[in-house]
């Protein structure tokens, strides 16, 4: 059965009979949790079951933001709090092998949580490059300042979710580091020029460009495109991320229902797949916005749907993992840093 161009969220902690029909009918291609959808293990397992079943795509992808530090979705006490992505900063400016070992070790973890509640697919790693004076919205989540640095961080966290069979997406592509505004209440313009956005925020991304997924930043970059973000954008979206960075991946935008993009839920779902983005993403669980997305999603079908299955072809089964020791040696790391989570 084919799917459609976009992920959707749900209101609450089940599927209500309204959510069902639209499910059935409009073939979301995946989607994705938030905390108003979790209470405990056996209802988040259920719940997960219960979308996939609707939709009659058993492998369908179920996507959750559990990063650690204050972007963690799952939490106590039914789930532990993961180290920021500062902490692991820290350590790799003490010790670079022992950062990646702790950001490995994390983001294993957390892939362990997320398989045994069938969620496939975490909104990690994230690569921006925050600067002095931009938005705190990026600020103690990111893995430093340098980008080879926050590359090197990103793959580590990257192999340590693919450990553990869940799929990563890569984050915010092409930058969001600079930005002086949340993109989830107002639109950020970066005016860095192009030269200095290559050296920097997109150094910190083309390393990581063989992941199986990203998502957009919604930024305007006035050196590459004045008029739009570049969710939005046609020539950030090829020039910059394909071209540039060279990310071949499955292509999603950031939630379409955040306050930085312009216009209906209908005309910012248009915009979206129009510049290239080959799937859409719409978080809130309102039914009448998601019916506005799902009337504007295209079917997945040539390059797009080939990405899709390849992103999801990419998961591979969990390897053999003591989750008692890796978090043991996960603490000691943090505490010979002398770091907090």
């Amino acid at each position: 059965m084919s799917s459609r161009a976009f992920i959707t969220g749900i209101s609450g902690l089940g599927l209500t009979d309204d959510e069902r029909g639209f499910l059935r009918e409009s073939r979301p291609w995946g989607f994705i949790l938030f905390k108003r959808n979790v209470d405990n293990p056996a209802q988040l397992a259920g719940l997960v079951q219960q979308l996939r079943a609707e939709i009659g795509q058993p492998d369908a992808p179920v996507l959750i933001d559990q990063e650690g530090g204050r972007v963690q979705r799952l939490g106590p006490p039914h789930w532990p709090v993961y180290p920021r992505g500062a902490v692991f900063s820290a350590i790799y400016d003490i010790d670079s092998q022992l950062g990646l070992a702790a950001a490995r070790l994390s983001a294993r973890l957390i892939a362990a949580d997320l398989y045994d509640l069938g969620i496939t697919v975490d909104c990690l790693p994230l690569a921006d490059v925050p600067v002095a004076g931009a938005d705190a919205v990026i600020g103690d989540r990111a893995y430093g300042t340098e980008p080879a640095k926050v590359a090197a961080i990103a793959r580590a966290v990257t192999e340590g979710l693919e450990q553990g069979s869940v799929l990563p997406v890569l984050k915010h592509i092409p930058g969001h580091g600079r930005a002086t505004a949340d993109s989830h209440f107002r639109l950020p313009t970066v005016d860095t020029p192009r030269d200095e956005l290559e050296r920097t925020d997109f150094a910190a991304f083309q390393p990581l460009a063989d992941l199986p997924m990203a998502m957009t930043a919604h930024v305007v970059f006035s050196a590459l495109d004045p008029a739009q973000p570049a969710t939005t954008s046609a020539t950030i979206i090829d020039q910059v991320i394909r071209k540039r960075i060279g990310f071949q991946g499955l292509l999603m935008s950031d939630d379409v229902s955040m306050n930085a993009l312009e216009g209906t839920i209908a005309d910012r779902t248009r915009a979206s797949l129009a510049a290239g983005c080959d799937v859409v993403l719409h978080c809130n669980g309102k039914l009448d916005e998601m019916r506005q997305v799902a009337a504007e999603a295209t079917e997945l079908t040539g390059l797009a749907l080939q990405r899709a299955e390849a992103a999801l072809a990419s998961r591979k089964p969990p390897q053999p993992f003591d989750r008692r020791a890796a978090r043991a040696e996960l603490e000691t790391l943090i505490v010979r840093a002398g770091m907090s989570a």
